[in-house]
């Protein structure tokens, strides 16, 4: 996958951004990092908006910033110009498609039918929008198409809330979504950047949805390993478990037979994309311990360990 397609993968969400003073560009982007996505689409639609784009990467380097509502080769030429990693156009435009392509920027056109996702295949594209996604058929609409296309990716745009937010990006093939809800015109235009940044990080938390999983104990014998869980599964009428290399007492204690990670054990943290989870908290500075890396049989990351201790405890993702 493209590097910057990976990025948008990883956030899971792509702000839309419509932004009429250009001095609201960097306060808005440092919203965004302040919530958790170092990333925005920044439409066309409003005049200078190329000017917005070049203040914010040179502001906020660490922001993917992408030119949105593109309609010809004149507009892609401006964005790449003003510095943008990626580029969305509400329609299928072979020629602005093909352009793109030329100068190897990501394209990602909007596309609700089959012709046209057609298209974007035989271009050789890898994701495309889905919009107005709502309006269009919503996520059943996107399952349906998903079918006969392989391993093409969505990104559905329009109507996409807090409410709806999860339930899209459950489906394995949409690469993120696309919103204006946490960045309104409204919120932009009154400067209420606290605002954007508290719907961005409840948007994060959506997309991530963490809970603790399970406690790993580590004990120095399977012997007292199976002692500690027998009591505590008597304690409080839970089944205890036995299995290769720990024994659970219900579903959220496990006794290590010996000791593993962690100076007195590990935690397990629910999540419901490891690979997004990875993401995120690598762009807060976190690193992870690559060789703890699982994967199911897709290649589907599904555990990692985080590479330091929490109060001698060993912190992993696990996939819900």
């Amino acid at each position: 996958m493209n590097e910057v397609l990976r990025k948008i993968s990883g956030i899971g969400i792509i702000p839309v951004i419509k932004i009429e003073e250009i001095s609201d560009a960097v306060p808005l982007a440092k919203a965004l990092i302040n919530g958790g996505i170092p990333i925005a689409e920044i439409t066309f639609r409003a005049a200078g908006a190329e000017k917005a784009i070049r203040a914010i990467k040179e502001a906020c380097p660490e922001m993917t910033v992408g030119a949105g509502t593109v309609l010809n080769v004149d507009q892609v030429k401006a964005a790449v110009e003003a510095g943008v990693q990626f580029v969305v156009s509400p329609g299928f435009s072979p020629k602005t498609v093909d352009y793109c392509n030329q100068i190897g920027v990501p394209v990602i056109p909007g596309c609700a039918t089959a012709s046209e996702i057609g298209q974007a295949i035989e271009s050789g594209l890898e994701a495309v929008k889905f919009f107005p996604a709502e309006q269009s058929g919503g996520l059943d609409k996107i399952k349906a198409l998903a079918g006969p296309f392989g391993n093409l990716q969505f990104i559905p745009t329009g109507g996409i809330d807090l409410k709806n937010l999860a339930a899209y990006l459950s489906f394995g093939k949409v690469m993120a979504c696309g919103g204006s809800f946490m960045a309104k015109e409204d919120f932009i235009k009154n400067k209420e950047w606290d605002k954007i940044t508290a719907l961005s990080k409840q948007a994060v938390d959506i997309i991530l949805g963490f809970e603790i999983g399970h406690v790993g104990i580590n004990i120095s014998s399977e012997e007292e390993a199976l002692t500690a869980a027998s009591r505590f599964g008597s304690l409080f009428n839970l089944p205890v478990k036995n299995g290769s290399s720990s024994i659970f007492a219900g579903s959220a204690v496990e006794f290590m037979k010996s000791p593993y990670l962690g100076r007195n054990g590990h935690i397990g943290i629910k999540t419901n994309s490891v690979f997004r989870a990875k993401c995120h908290l690598e762009n807060r500075g976190i690193r992870f311990n690559e060789e703890s890396a699982k994967f199911d049989a897709e290649g589907k990351l599904t555990a990692i360990y985080i590479d330091q201790e929490t109060g001698g405890f060993a912190v992993h993702l696990m996939q819900k």
